[in-house]
């Protein structure tokens, strides 16, 4: 089994927040990343996607996009991003009965050995408009962060998934890469940076977990192998 990790599709742009805002090589991208889906990922692999699929204002406007995903290659573990404002309950999303979907919540996802957790964090508290709504928010988030490796903590090997960077913006592991680097996680993947932003991005290993930004525009819109299970 092979696991791929993308984010940040942002299927279905809308016109009045085109994506070309951040370069041209945001031109026809919903094309490529289909199209390098198909060629990379088997029906037996993982998926986790870790947020901002569409930008869909609700869960009905969203069914296409999910439908659409859900028809492509391999098994999606789905986390939520900033701009998913169509996300609803897991009841109400899990009615919807997707074969190969499945949305962590406050909940994990585990395939075999694999144990995937996480939530969708938020903005570094070094941010120089940080305020006390954002210290609410980071806190809750910490809390979904920690039920969700609750869930997984018998895992072989554990993969994080959050939408926001798990660094301050000077390059430091903030409260939440902390948690995951104290708690034996393996991998851990995150987007969110997109053009600019990509000077924030942080890879390779702290203690003895990797960090892999997934942001859909940093990979040229090709799904990154993060790991390859044999058996």
């Amino acid at each position: 089994m092979k696991i791929f990790g993308i984010s940040d599709l942002h299927f279905d742009i809308r016109s009045e927040k085109p994506m070309s805002i951040f370069g041209k090589n945001w031109d026809q991208h919903e094309e490529k990343i289909i199209a390098n889906w198909k060629q990379l990922v088997g029906e037996e692999d993982l998926v986790l996607l870790p947020g901002d699929l569409s930008w869909a204002m609700h869960l009905r406007e969203a069914v296409d996009h999910l439908k659409l995903l859900d028809e492509l290659p391999g098994i999606k573990c789905i986390g939520k991003g900033n701009h998913d404002y169509w996300w609803e309950s897991l009841t109400k999303m899990n009615q919807l009965s997707f074969k190969s979907l499945h949305f962590i919540h406050n909940t994990s996802f585990e395939m075999g050995s694999v144990g995937i957790y996480g939530t969708r964090g938020w903005t570094s508290t070094d941010s120089q408009q940080f305020d006390e709504h954002d210290e609410k928010i980071v806190k809750r988030e910490l809390q979904r962060l920690a039920l969700s490796l609750q869930q997984v903590r018998n895992a072989k090997t554990k993969i994080a998934m959050l939408h926001y960077p798990p660094f301050s913006f000077h390059g430091e592991l903030n409260e939440f890469g902390r948690m995951i680097v104290e708690n034996g996680t393996e991998i851990c993947i995150y987007g969110h940076l997109h053009a600019e932003g990509h000077r924030f991005v942080r890879e390779g290993k702290w203690g003895k977990t990797s960090f892999h930004c997934v942001a859909s525009d940093f990979l040229q819109f090709v799904p990154c192998l993060i790991k390859e299970i044999e058996g």
